[in-house]
């Protein structure tokens, strides 16, 4: 955990990285702290992490990664969007797969940037999505455009349409190898609540087994093989 690295700020852009890399999160911050008007209050290495340190830190911005164990980063993102409507959600990630951009923006983010984008394109987005505005690097526009014109064609629904909340979160928990009672632990339920949800995922994807749960969530971005 580093929920402990939070100091206070006067009137720089206030900022929170979220990435479960330890060496993207400290290169990422050294360079902004370069920047003048700007300063990481923060930093998380997965989506739960996040979210208690936004209720902690107050920041104006969360740099947020997609692929984070625990809880990923879409999921974190709609939880602080619907919670704190006025922080602004920065994703800053490896993948430019249609599925996480479109998922990612339908939660709430307000800017999409590829990590091997230049580090003055990252540092236009913050200013950019901290005055109110929406940020999108040319790789990332071209996806959701098209994205757009394919499902004004296609009535295809995803694991967003088909599961609440709570089961998303339990269905990644799963897919990283989680046991009914680690995930119980973590979500603060009972082992009872956790085998309901597990029924209840099983049924709406009509999938039989852990194998079958896990290669799902993979495929839907809500975790990674890595984990």
């Amino acid at each position: 955990m580093t929920e402990d690295r939070v100091k206070k700020s006067g009137t720089n852009i206030k900022i929170i990285i979220a990435d479960d890399h330890r060496i993207m999160r400290e290169g990422l911050r050294t360079l902004i702290e370069k920047h003048p008007g700007m300063e990481v209050v923060g930093e998380a290495e997965n989506g739960r992490t996040a979210i208690k340190m936004v209720r902690k830190a107050s920041p104006d911005i969360v740099i947020m990664d997609i692929a984070m164990p625990d809880m990923n980063g879409i999921e974190a993102t709609r939880h602080i969007i619907d919670e704190f409507q006025k922080i602004k959600v920065l994703v800053l990630s490896m993948h430019a797969d249609r599925r996480f951009i479109v998922k990612v923006l339908h939660a709430g983010a307000s800017g999409y940037l590829l990590k091997d984008c230049a580090f003055e394109e990252c540092i236009d987005a913050i200013h950019a999505v901290a005055h109110n505005k929406v940020f999108l690097s040319s790789q990332i526009t071209k996806i959701v455009v098209e994205d757009y014109i394919h499902s004004s064609s296609n009535g295809e629904t995803s694991v967003f349409s088909v599961l609440t909340d709570r089961e998303r979160e339990v269905l990644q928990l799963i897919a990283e190898g989680k046991s009914t009672k680690e995930i119980s632990s973590i979500l603060c339920v009972s082992v009872k609540t956790v085998e309901a949800h597990r029924k209840n995922i099983m049924g709406k994807l009509d999938l039989n087994s852990i194998a079958e749960l896990t290669k799902y969530a993979v495929r839907e971005g809500l975790t990674s093989i890595d984990y």
